[in-house]
């Protein structure tokens, strides 16, 4: 049974996706086509929780973010403004940071928790949708827990490479859906692997 590289995410609604994907496409204009986003196989997302799983317990997965769902209802999101992060590499990266909530901060916890039983976090390339697979993506999924776990959970939105100019986004948004993603190069959702409407 093969393993793969996932994050479970919280997608948002059509007018924010479409915000993101547009100034996306702005960022690649300038910076080049490394993160090039969309509706079908590279989503915008907020990143709850990643690592790696056995294909065999996506159906286990499942039932238990159908039950955190229930239990943690997540509200209208906010957003705080728009950053450059930097990587490992170096290179500058624009997110749209989401207001942490009690609500998102509770909702990540307990999906880090009862991830537990089923994340590993030895990340090889061939765990990753895509074939080239950048040394960063390797290392954010390695160090999620202790880099971006709990209290260094940090809700964002990637936009993608490069730094941004002024741009406005929605100041409130919902998420529509809970997701598990398989990962791609630079941690970006390639595939749905289960979905729950919330």
């Amino acid at each position: 049974m093969s393993r793969k590289a996932v994050d479970v995410v919280l997608l948002p609604e059509e007018a924010m996706m479409d915000k993101v994907i547009e100034v996306n496409a702005e960022l690649m204009e300038k910076f080049g086509r490394k993160i090039v986003l969309n509706k079908n196989d590279c989503l915008p997302h907020i990143s709850l929780a990643m690592g790696c799983i056995d294909e065999k317990d996506v159906g286990d997965i499942e039932q238990v973010l159908k039950e955190i769902a229930k239990e943690c209802p997540v509200g209208d999101l906010k957003v705080v403004g728009v950053r450059t992060a930097v990587n490992a590499q170096g290179e500058k990266v624009s997110v749209i940071e989401v207001k942490k909530t009690n609500e998102l901060q509770l909702l990540h916890e307990q999906i880090m928790k009862r991830m537990t039983a089923y994340f590993s976090y030895d990340v090889s390339e061939d765990m990753i949708y895509d074939e080239e697979v950048a040394e960063t993506t390797l290392l954010w999924i390695k160090n999620y827990p202790e880099k971006s776990s709990f209290a260094r959970f940090s809700p964002h939105i990637t936009i993608g490479y490069g730094e941004l100019g002024n741009q406005s986004f929605p100041k409130e948004f919902a998420a529509v859906k809970l997701a598990l993603c398989h990962l791609g190069n630079h941690c970006t959702c390639r595939k749905i692997l289960v979905s729950l409407a919330l």
